[in-house]
């Protein structure tokens, strides 16, 4: 093994070539950085804390971005989550496009519905709320809608437990009225919000609406691909100086690498989830999920950092 601090000793102009290995160190640290960014964002955007928030604390700790910088870096970056959903949904993605043109059959209908109403409503809400509102929520009140949100994770647990069947949760994507998906697109909606968690808010509200807990979670992911993709071109669209000043410091070549890794991370996380929600054990993984939000609205009261 080579002695690094033998070599510049013997060498003749040792400060020249230590800044010459300098390139080489950032390199590696950039690409560190790129790899926590992606696993950071590939676990979070499926759990009940908000994967933008946890970029923006990644970001502004690891980069040294300030809070609109980190918060479009969060956005962006769904663009790798996107990309999981696209390949994980991709046949019900296909039946839906299917029907957008008149053809497949109903599932692909039903699906289509659900996205459409979803998404329009969803992009009515969350585009004022990223123009307007979100860089004025900072600090400790980011807390309490995860607390909250933790706190409906909770009832639904104790609903499901201990309710004996009279809560069963049996609606399927085909059972949902149109306000049930206006609803859920309301939910998905206020989760541009800094500190809220889409796929909390959309799980929870469909459990609340008595849909089955392994197709509310596949309902929510689902979802993603059309909230994902928004959220990327908004993020360009409106915000096009933060981006570029994110790029100064982290190039898009390690802003791709992130995606990617976000990517790989949210096959496998995505699938995982999806297969416990369908086992006898469903009432654990909400439970769990609920006390997560709780200690992430908790840590944002008690820091002023958001869950």
């Amino acid at each position: 093994m080579i002695s690094w601090v033998r070599v510049f000793q013997q060498s003749k102009n040792p400060k020249a070539d230590v800044l010459a290995y300098a390139p080489a160190a950032t390199y590696v640290a950039k690409l560190a950085i790129s790899l926590i960014l992606g696993v950071v964002q590939g676990i979070s955007e499926w759990l009940p804390i908000s994967s933008k928030t946890q970029i923006m604390i990644a970001s502004t700790y690891l980069l040294k971005l300030n809070f609109s910088q980190a918060y479009a870096l969060g956005l962006f970056l769904e663009g790798g989550t996107f990309l999981a959903a696209v390949i994980y949904f991709r046949r019900e993605l296909y039946g839906a496009i299917l029907a957008l043109f008149g053809r497949g059959g109903a599932q692909g209908r039903m699906l289509l519905k659900y996205l459409f109403v979803v998404t329009v409503v969803t992009a009515i809400i969350a585009i004022p709320i990223y123009k307007l509102i979100s860089t004025l929520i900072t600090g400790p009140a980011i807390g309490i809608p995860m607390i909250v949100l933790g706190a409906i994770l909770l009832a639904d647990w104790l609903l499901l437990r201990f309710s004996r069947g009279r809560h069963a949760l049996s609606k399927t994507v085909a059972d949902l009225s149109l306000a049930d998906l206006v609803l859920i697109g309301i939910a998905q909606g206020i989760s541009a919000l800094p500190g809220i968690s889409r796929s909390g808010t959309t799980v929870s509200a469909m459990l609340l609406l008595k849909v089955k807990p392994d197709e509310a979670f596949r309902l929510s992911f689902f979802a993603l691909i059309l909230a994902s993709l928004g959220a990327t071109l908004v993020t360009i669209l409106f915000s096009p100086s933060e981006i570029g000043s994110v790029a100064g410091t982290l190039p898009a070549l390690y802003i791709g690498i992130a995606m990617a890794v976000s990517t790989i991370v949210s096959l496998v996380f995505m699938d995982a989830l999806i297969k416990f929600a369908k086992s006898s054990r469903v009432t654990t993984l909400i439970f769990i999920l609920g006390i997560i939000a709780i200690l992430s609205g908790l840590i944002s009261l008690a820091t002023g950092i958001g869950g």
